[in-house]
């Protein structure tokens, strides 16, 4: 055991760190780091100390200083009412102290909620396994690219995702492939959604993965996903399917399409837009199960014969040889995992439904009445939509947008001539607001 504030694996006594310095020729530990002298600590934090009455005055000051917008953002980040039931179940000591849950013996509630999360997936995707353990949609659709040079057997090195990926999921997946020496490339869209025919031509032998999304970033209803999915497998190429979960319970289920992984943001339910904090969706086919990046959890019996739950697999480097790991995920989901799943439990089935039909029905009435005024036409793509939409205006994209943030609203540029409009439950009500906002700008 080494000294004082040490652990059982690093020396850290007085005498082991000098023999340890003089070994490399350096007087202290100080010499070993090139901290510029503007960030380093000089001893004093700068803070005065201040009561909690204070503080809390300070921060409600800095608060204040946010915008006060109506927003009308999506593009992947979806906020819907989240049931106050959430907050008092996920919020018991229980649920926040338990971050790992490596001994079941004693986190039976939790890995059974967990279960119950993964259960929901699989019920919404058509596919046997899910996890609970991915970060955001991007990072779930990295691990799915990662996934595929595993268990493909076709020599391809090409990821091949559409024309209208999200900015920061491409760089996110990008990233990940730059590690496996896979190239990501993009195939064309025609009208909101995949040019088929595009994407035919261009899913060859050397392509490894199929991604495409359902909705589309543009809140399309891709309407060709069987077409997609058999061009895959064609190429013996793995299809991948981004999504939510509000969306899955009215659209096409992925398994009846082809799809052998389904990633997304599960944190449409259960999380507020925090524009960052996310939840990775993650299910796949039975095929992949040892391959699953991140945790699951499993049904079992325990000595008594009863029915008792457990962390099944765990693939992560900390658990298994490094050479082993399938994904090097560290991060422990399963607290706003838990959020979703207590989300989905309240609205039941027909809730889940009832809710994603109104996104479909808020989207369409919204996108007619924009349309409805001069120098604007809602929706750009043909099609029928979840949520949002796009909205060409005659005028720079860039002015109205600002123009529309000056009035007290916020929506998405996304080209010289388009912007883009979401809407869900909880700025419903104020979609009269940014018609009138609409009709003063333009």
């Amino acid at each position: 055991m080494s000294g004082s504030g040490g652990t059982p694996y690093a020396p850290h006594t007085d005498s082991e760190t000098a023999a340890m310095l003089s070994a490399i020729g350096v007087d202290d530990e100080e010499a070993l780091f090139d901290i510029p002298d503007a960030v380093a600590f000089d001893g004093e934090f700068g803070i005065e100390p201040r009561s909690e009455r204070e503080i809390r005055a300070e921060c409600s000051r800095i608060f204040a200083r946010n915008d006060d917008l109506a927003e009308f953002l999506g593009r992947g980040h979806y906020g819907h009412y989240v049931p106050s039931v959430v907050d008092h179940l996920a919020d018991r000591a229980e649920f926040l102290t338990s971050y790992t849950q490596y001994q079941p013996e004693v986190s039976q509630g939790f890995l059974q909620a967990l279960f119950e999360y993964q259960s929901m997936l699989v019920e919404l995707t058509g596919l046997p396994v899910a996890n609970c353990s991915m970060y955001d949609a991007a990072t779930a659709l990295g691990e799915a690219a990662t996934l595929a040079d595993r268990v493909r057997s076709t020599s391809g090195d090409v990821v091949l995702v559409p024309d209208h990926l999200r900015e920061g999921k491409r760089a996110v997946l990008e990233n990940y492939c730059a590690g496996a020496d896979l190239t990501v490339e993009s195939y064309p869209m025609t009208d909101g959604n995949v040019d088929v025919d595009a994407l035919a031509d261009r899913a060859g032998d050397d392509v490894v993965m199929v991604y495409a999304e359902n909705p589309t970033v543009r809140g399309c209803i891709e309407e060709r996903l069987g077409a997609i999915g058999d061009l895959a497998a064609d190429a013996d190429a793995l299809f991948t399917l981004g999504s939510d979960p509000v969306s899955l319970s009215v659209l096409e289920e992925p398994a009846s399409v082809g799809a052998d992984v389904v990633v997304g943001e599960a944190g449409a339910l259960g999380l507020p837009t925090a524009y960052g904090m996310g939840l990775g969706l993650f299910a796949c086919s039975d095929d992949f199960l040892r391959q699953v990046p991140g945790r699951l959890v499993g049904a079992a019996e325990d000595a008594a014969g009863d029915r008792a739950f457990t962390l099944t697999l765990q693939t992560r480097e900390q658990h298994i040889r490094k050479e082993r790991a399938t994904s090097n995920i560290c991060t422990n989901q399963a607290w706003v995992a838990l959020r979703a799943a207590i989300h989905a439990a309240t609205l039941g089935p027909d809730g889940l439904v009832d809710l994603a039909n109104d996104c479909v029905r808020e989207a369409a009435a919204l996108a007619d009445r924009i349309d409805e005024v001069k120098g604007a036409a809602a929706p750009v793509h043909d099609r029928h939509h979840v949520r949002e939409f796009a909205v060409r205006v005659d005028q720079p994209a860039a002015a109205i947008a600002a123009d529309l943030e000056a009035e007290g609203f916020a929506v998405h540029t996304i080209g010289e001539h388009l912007l883009q409009v979401c809407v869900t439950d909880l700025n419903a009500g104020r979609t009269d607001g940014l018609v009138a906002a609409f009709e003063e700008v333009i």
